[in-house]
């Protein structure tokens, strides 16, 4: 009975065995499924080169052309001016922005021009009898002599004992002095070169203002100035006088200005070089910042693409019988979203938006789309 049943279950262990090679055997006779090929449809278009401008952009701020900052060199209080003096006032040119009391001062002028008149009339007398040849020129100075005017120059004489007698007398020295006293009280009031606007006003009316105290700023609204910095790269392209096109940030206001000033040195740190703009323009601020355009040179015989269809900085994809190729360009000029280059031939189909994944030698499918787009334009 025992080998009966040994017999039995060897039996069926070999008929397992044959059914699972029969298995396997028909499972590797299957023919294995076919993977189709992806074909990629990419944007593409046809090379055509042409004189590409090439335009250096760069952004600063504004600063007014004609910036007075305004200080004191008397001592005194602030008198009065012919506007508020405050920030955002506009004065005419030679209105009074600052008058500071110099009434004591204007006594001691006064006083001297005094003694300069007593000391011509003590010498005429000596002059009518000594030198009657120069006494007249005296005479007609006495006869003039204004105390509340500035004060005359002094009469010219080729007689060299008339003058020594004269400077002996402290004339001289006491007409220079006057003419120092009159320079120092013209500074009690200061009056404004040009049209403008104060845009700083540090005191108010009735202020005990110091000797070297600042008092604000005036500045003239008219013209302003815009520093760029510039690669030294394009730094002898750039002409006095060329035209600049500025826009502010909102893109909605457009200005032109004119290259008035090219530094001469380059910032080592930055490796830039300060080019000035003169922009004029109702709607200006100082301290505005603007983004500026400056047409640097035309390229010939190139083409402008988005940076991210150019490979290793010296290749792009290009599409021959429908399969993408790589050919060496040569890179002309690199802006933050574009690349100007050279080196394409004409009737070239290269890709017009990039593609994840894209090698040499891939199979891909040109969009019609940006076939038929570029046939109207």
């Amino acid at each position: 009975m025992r080998k009966l049943i040994l017999s039995a279950i060897g039996l069926v262990i070999i008929l397992l065995a044959v059914f699972g090679a029969y298995l396997i055997i028909e499972n590797s006779n299957k023919p294995k499924p076919r993977i189709e090929k992806v074909v990629k449809t990419v944007f593409a278009e046809t090379v055509t080169n042409t004189t590409v401008p090439i335009t250096i952009p760069a952004n600063g701020t504004l600063v007014a052309k004609h910036k007075l900052e305004l200080y004191s060199e008397v001592q005194g209080v602030f008198q009065s001016s012919a506007h508020d003096f405050k920030a955002g006032q506009p004065y005419r040119k030679g209105e009074s922005l600052i008058r500071i009391n110099s009434s004591e001062y204007y006594a001691s002028v006064q006083s001297a021009k005094s003694d300069l008149y007593n000391l011509i009339t003590s010498i005429m007398p000596d002059l009518r009898l000594d030198y009657p040849e120069v006494f007249p020129a005296w005479e007609a100075y006495l006869n003039n002599f204004d105390i509340s005017k500035s004060v005359a120059p002094l009469p010219e004489s080729t007689n060299e004992k008339a003058n020594y007698f004269i400077t002996g007398r402290g004339i001289v020295s006491s007409y220079y002095n006057i003419k120092n006293l009159e320079q120092r009280l013209s500074k009690y009031s200061i009056y404004a070169p040009f049209n403008g606007i104060l845009t700083e006003a540090l005191v108010t009316k009735g202020t005990l203002v110091r000797s070297g105290q600042k008092l604000g700023e005036y500045i003239d609204t008219s013209v302003y100035e815009l520093e760029l910095a510039i690669s030294k790269t394009f730094s002898d392209l750039l002409q006095i006088g060329e035209k600049v096109e500025l826009n502010t940030l909102e893109g909605n206001q457009t200005y032109t200005g004119n290259v008035t000033r090219v530094n001469g040195r380059i910032d080592q740190a930055t490796q830039t070089i300060k080019v000035f703009v003169e922009v004029k323009g109702d709607n200006l601020k100082e301290g505005m910042f603007l983004e500026a355009n400056l047409e640097a040179k035309d390229e010939p015989n190139a083409i402008k693409i988005s940076r991210k269809l150019l490979v290793d900085e010296s290749e792009i994809f290009i599409i021959k019988d429908s399969i993408l190729d790589l050919i060496q360009v040569k890179p002309v000029y690199f802006s933050p979203k574009e690349v100007v280059i050279k080196g394409v031939p004409d009737g070239t189909k290269i890709l017009s938006k990039s593609v994840p994944g894209a090698y040499a030698g891939m199979l891909v499918k040109v969009n019609q789309e940006s076939t038929s787009q570029q046939t109207n334009n």
